[in-house]
């Protein structure tokens, strides 16, 4: 399938920034070749040449975090149409990820994928990861991207990490209400507030954030509540 001269040369660009070979670009492009023709995609992004950047270079731009790097474990959760964790799957190819993504239909659309580009170090689970127990102190680092609040997502991933481990978020502009809230939550949850780092992946791409949050004591029993409670009644106070 031909997705165009530009998307194979941004491709490139994306693939020299992070170090992938071309046989990663090649994976990569299979994922936006799925994208692009799947009428089930589950994102509204699905034309190659803004999906390249939405999706593909967005996703790795957490591939300049060095915790990231050194994963051996990931949990994406809140999947959605399989990013950042394809694609980070694919720039870490020693990687183990899990796509966690409670919608049978998205979980079936991402496995379409998922095999249409070759990423055997990924693996799909349809489950909330509220409810996902086998996931429970595995994973190095979880990401998430477009899923909740930053509170919210500290109560998702604080279960699912080791202890060391980290909850990297991806967000726009600052917000410094929430950015309270979610410390506040993470220190009941055995999280500490890391660095948020100013993300320019594409041209353009003004505002963008990766907020990064290590477990540094166990997470209490308590947790994860019963699914839907923690967007229902957020930790850490007024957001």
């Amino acid at each position: 399938m031909s997705l165009g001269r530009g998307v194979d040369e941004r491709l490139g660009e994306i693939c020299a920034r992070y170090g992938l070979t071309d046989a990663q670009g090649g994976q990569l492009r299979c994922l936006l070749e799925v994208m692009a023709s799947d009428p089930y995609a589950p994102t509204r992004v699905t034309a190659a040449l803004e999906a390249v950047d939405v999706h593909v270079a967005d996703s790795l731009a957490a591939l300049e975090l060095p915790v990231v790097r050194a994963a051996t474990t990931i949990a994406d959760i809140g999947s959605g149409p399989g990013f950042p964790g394809l694609a980070l799957a694919v720039g870490l190819p020693a990687c183990e990820v899990a796509l966690v993504e409670s919608s049978t239909r998205k979980s079936a659309f991402i496995e379409r994928a998922r095999s249409a580009g070759g990423v055997g170090n990924a693996r799909v689970v349809t489950a909330r990861a509220e409810a996902w127990s086998d996931g429970l102190g595995q994973s190095d680092i979880v990401t998430a991207r477009a899923v909740a609040p930053l509170p919210v997502l500290c109560e998702y991933a604080a279960p699912l990490l080791a202890l060391g481990g980290a909850l990297v978020a991806w967000r726009g502009g600052r917000e410094p209400d929430q950015e309270k809230a979610a410390t506040r939550a993470a220190a009941e949850l055995g999280l500490e507030a890391g660095d948020r780092v100013r993300s320019e992946p594409y041209a353009g791409s003004l505002e963008r954030h990766l907020h990064v949050y290590v477990k540094v004591m166990p997470t209490p029993p308590r947790y994860p509540r019963r699914p839907g409670i923690a967007s229902k009644r957020p930790l850490g106070g007024s957001t």
